[in-house]
């Protein structure tokens, strides 16, 4: 009798491919089904939201009602980032490009955001983008600094890279090391750690890569490259 049967090995890599596979299409199919039950959530909750947002402004004024309106607008502000990362995962989002000088436009979006923050012009650049999807990655990344760091908070444009640092204590160990992860926070930090996710979405779609790193002298620093 044979001791060692030939097509044994092939059987085996035959029978690890298809575990594999499988696992694969399970996993597949559980993203798109949480996919698509982020989107349904993000949907239906618009209606009553915009209900509850008209029916808050007919209160009458007063501490009370300003804790409603400031509740009502930050879960209207959280439905409209859930539908947004549901278009992002997604991955059918597409590109309106034009030619746009980042110094100008970083200026727009400090303007934009109300906050002090300062714009460096080291050398500016024109590059073909998104205007729409890249002053929302940038406001996002402003916005960030200004909320869970400290100033100064500055954007820099140095050719087709754009950096946003501030001076507070730095990004996590496991943002730096592995990007940001929606509705994750630490430090008892304010938020559900979208803007960032949406921010790196978005550069996504740009073809840009954005990175976070932590400034050796303290600070977070989070660097746009864009094409």
């Amino acid at each position: 009798p044979r001791t060692k049967d030939p097509t044994r090995p092939q059987d085996e890599v035959a029978a690890v491919a298809a575990a594999l596979d499988s696992m694969a299409s399970s996993l597949q199919s559980k993203l798109l089904s949480e996919q698509r039950f982020t989107a349904d959530v993000a949907h239906e909750l618009r209606t009553p939201l915009t209900g509850l947002h008209a029916a808050a402004e007919l209160l009458p004024p007063g501490r009370p009602t300003e804790l409603v309106r400031d509740r009502v607008a930050a879960l209207r502000t959280l439905t409209e980032d859930l539908l947004e990362i549901s278009r992002l995962d997604s991955g059918r989002e597409r590109l309106e490009s034009d030619a746009e000088p980042l110094a100008a436009l970083a200026e727009r979006v400090v303007r934009g955001s109300g906050t002090d923050t300062e714009v460096v012009v080291v050398r500016d650049a024109v590059v073909e983008t998104d205007r729409r999807r890249l002053e929302r990655v940038l406001g996002n990344l402003v916005a960030n600094a200004h909320k869970h760091g400290r100033g100064p908070v500055s954007v820099t444009v140095d050719g087709p890279v754009v950096t946003v640092r501030d001076h507070g204590v730095g990004y996590p160990e496991y943002l730096v090391a592995h990007g940001p992860q929606r509705f994750r926070t630490e430090g008892g930090a304010k938020g559900h750690g979208l803007g960032l996710t949406i921010a790196l979405g978005q550069a996504e779609v740009l073809g840009a890569r954005l990175t976070f790193a932590n400034a050796v002298d303290g600070g977070a620093v989070a660097t746009l490259t864009l094409r």
